[in-house]
């Protein structure tokens, strides 16, 4: 009887488990499952990863003598996603023409520029000012103690305020072959008439004079400015470029200037189809041999060796200031900090503080300090570096400077945009022989004149 009952007591017990067993592990895995769900959304909650971040930059690093420059600014971006994984870096190559004259100024008027970019102090970037599109870095360059580091923000600053950091320096020398004027036996110039004569016995010896290549537009601008400096001093383009005095283009001066290049135009001292030759393209006629003299700026110098040249070319190079117009005067250089980084006044908030971080990274004295020995060019912040370990064309470029202390900014940097469009289009044209002085200068006075009508006329003067 206890045995039944027993045996009755189990299967009662074994009912109840049954019919209670699943209630009590839905009730687990639902309480485990309600667990579950608030950790998740805790740790959502909790999530502290930084915002995804893209930005913009565009640079015109994309010719041959860029590629040491690029490659430097290529390994700051690199390192500085590595260390910011939440920000993309979208930095992009494009023409130098294309950029300036055509994108940026297209993308500053609809307010769309990119994040970053390369750009052009002095006049080019001062329209962009007044429209607020550039951002102030007047405040960043005091919070990180780069206010006295620069050797001259000038081109940078309106109204006591600063809209872009200059990248590097630069120059504007003449560059001569030591070994073909060791063989006709001819001395360096020191005055235009000495250059005229010098140009006169090269060709004569069956040698280009100047390799040029302006497919650009502006190298041949170089000679125009040099010889408009030399014909009508520095005081003249001042006034021309602020509207002092009712200035004109049409002068003595320039006049004088502008026929002395049609001269060298009639003489044949460039080199052919000068209009359609590239940078590179005028260079290989240096270094081949086959032009004796080279005018533009110290970019170029990293041209002057590797495939591009004999092995030994650089000890074969001069380097000397454009000649002056009267012997005994010291000969001004052209050149400047022209060349920097703005931002784009759009950006707020975490983008902005993400830019900012970036271009931190740009302005450093080890970033200058390569941007000397790696890619040759003149820094823009104040540090120490032996020129000696650049190369010789490089070290005499840095002598020049030294002893030669005058100089100028480039024209095409000084003009108005609307002015230096027509600058470089009637010294275009000039170097094809098609247009003479007295219709170049009256187009740049017509321009001129346009530009400040227009700027009166928009401030109520």
């Amino acid at each position: 009887m206890r045995g039944r009952n027993e045996m009755k007591d189990q299967r009662h017990v074994l009912r109840w488990l049954t019919n209670w067993g699943w209630i009590l592990l839905y009730i687990v895995l639902m309480s485990g499952a309600v667990w579950f769900i608030m950790q998740e959304d805790r740790e959502q909650i909790e999530d502290t990863s930084p915002e995804k971040i893209t930005l913009t930059f565009r640079h015109f690093w994309i010719k041959e003598h860029d590629r040491p420059l690029l490659a430097i600014f290529e390994e700051v971006v690199r390192s500085y996603q590595e260390s910011h994984p939440n920000v993309k870096v979208n930095f992009e190559g494009l023409d130098q023409n294309i950029h300036r004259e055509q994108k940026l100024k297209s993308e500053m008027v609809t307010g769309t520029p990119p994040d970053m970019f390369v750009l052009f102090g002095g006049a080019e970037i001062e329209p962009y000012v007044r429209s607020d599109r550039l951002m102030d870095l007047t405040d960043f360059t005091v919070e990180n103690g780069l206010s006295n580091q620069f050797k001259d923000l000038h081109l940078w600053t309106f109204n006591k305020h600063i809209y872009g950091l200059p990248i590097e320096g630069n120059a504007e020398p003449l560059y001569y072959n030591k070994k073909i004027f060791t063989k006709l036996g001819i001395d360096t110039p020191n005055t235009v008439a000495e250059l005229d004569a010098v140009m006169a016995k090269l060709k004569a010896a069956g040698y280009i004079p100047f390799a040029l290549g302006n497919e650009d537009r502006w190298p041949a601008g170089i000679f125009a400015h040099y010889l408009m400096d030399r014909y009508a001093g520095p005081d003249l383009i001042q006034k021309l470029v602020t509207g002092e005095d009712m200035s004109s283009f049409q002068n003595s001066g320039y006049l004088e200037a502008f026929r002395h290049l049609n001269r060298w135009v009639e003489a044949g001292y460039f080199s052919e189809d000068s209009n359609d030759t590239s940078t590179e393209g005028a260079v290989r006629l240096f270094t081949e041999g086959r032009a004796a003299m080279y005018l533009n700026g110290n970019w170029d110098i990293n041209l002057f060796s590797g495939d591009n040249a004999p092995d030994d070319f650089q000890s074969r190079v001069g380097v000397i200031p454009f000649p002056a117009r009267e012997a005994g005067t010291e000969p001004s250089i052209a050149g400047g900090y022209t060349i920097g980084i703005g931002l784009s006044s759009s950006l707020t908030g975490a983008k902005r503080t993400a830019a900012l971080e970036l271009m931190k990274g740009f302005y450093t004295k080890e970033i200058q300090t390569r941007i000397v020995y790696e890619g040759l060019r003149i820094p823009s912040m104040r540090i120490a570096f032996d020129p000696d370990k650049t190369g010789p064309v490089f070290a005499q470029v840095m002598d020049m400077m030294e002893e030669n202390q005058q100089s100028f900014v480039p024209y095409d940097n000084l003009l108005s945009p609307e002015v230096k469009k027509t600058f470089l289009s009637v010294i275009e044209e000039m170097i094809d022989g098609g247009l003479q002085a007295e219709q170049a200068l009256q187009q740049l006075q017509d321009a001129s004149k346009q530009y400040w009508n227009l700027i009166r006329s928009s401030s109520g003067q």
